[in-house]
């Protein structure tokens, strides 16, 4: 029974609660890295590694980290992995690092890993945040995959820079472009949801409450919210 909850944690990842088409999350890289599979692929390596070891560290760390700055703590974990992964793909990936560009450095921010970090690693056990963060990852980077596969071979009429001969000469281009690749997302959200026959996790509620953030906004009073301003004694709200 145990495998199978262990498996079960890695395989969630990949289908019924895939972060890009079940949980819409890290929108913003996913459309703007999956343009060609190259760059698709290094990004979802990239970000799998980040949340592996960022789960690992935050769930090794849960007892310790106070409650009240455990999400500056996840952010200062993460943005360290991050930084370790933009200097080794610096050092020996070059190419691949000019051509993700900022999105490498957004990995920080990325709603996945800091969702992650909050929902799962900050309440459980290492083996099993390891697992979330594999599954997690490997999740991301198929569906990165799927969405570059489909906008490179029939947006530019290649796949991975290589040619497709018929392909090449009767390119879609709106796919490479922001309108395609929404439309190619939504697609294959809708896929994804016939596949799953709709019982993935569902949103009940689409507000701050839902951001593993929210807190921090909260710090200085209600999100989204001013307090009325007090009226000052012999001020001008007195005449």
């Amino acid at each position: 029974m145990k495998e199978n909850g262990n498996l079960s944690i890695l395989v969630r990842g990949i289908l019924r609660e895939n972060p890009v088409f079940i949980l819409i999350l890290g929108t913003c890289p996913t459309l703007a890295t999956t343009t060609n599979v190259i760059g698709a692929l290094a990004m979802g390596l990239a970000a799998a590694a980040v949340l592996i070891c960022s789960n690992f560290v935050i769930s090794l760390l849960r007892k310790v980290i106070p409650d009240m700055v455990r999400i500056p703590c996840y952010i200062v974990i993460i943005a360290g992995f991050v930084t370790v992964v933009q200097m080794l793909m610096h050092a020996f990936l070059p190419k691949l690092y000019d051509l993700l560009g900022v999105y490498l450095a957004l990995i920080t921010v990325n709603c996945i890993i800091l969702g992650r970090a909050e929902m799962f690693a900050g309440k459980n056990t290492v083996g099993k945040s390891v697992l979330d963060g594999a599954g997690m990852g490997l999740g991301f980077t198929l569906a990165l995959l799927a969405m570059s596969t489909i906008r490179e071979v029939f947006g530019n009429g290649t796949f991975a820079g290589i040619e497709i001969p018929f392909l090449i000469d009767h390119k879609i281009e709106i796919l490479v472009k922001a309108p395609g690749g929404m439309l190619v997302y939504g697609a294959l959200i809708a896929l994804v949801y016939k596949l799953t026959h709709g019982k993935g996790p569902r949103k009940t509620e689409f507000g701050c409450s839902g951001c593993p953030s929210a807190e921090l906004c909260h710090m200085g009073g209600s999100c989204g919210k001013q307090e009325e301003p007090k009226e000052q004694e012999g001020g001008l709200g007195n005449v």
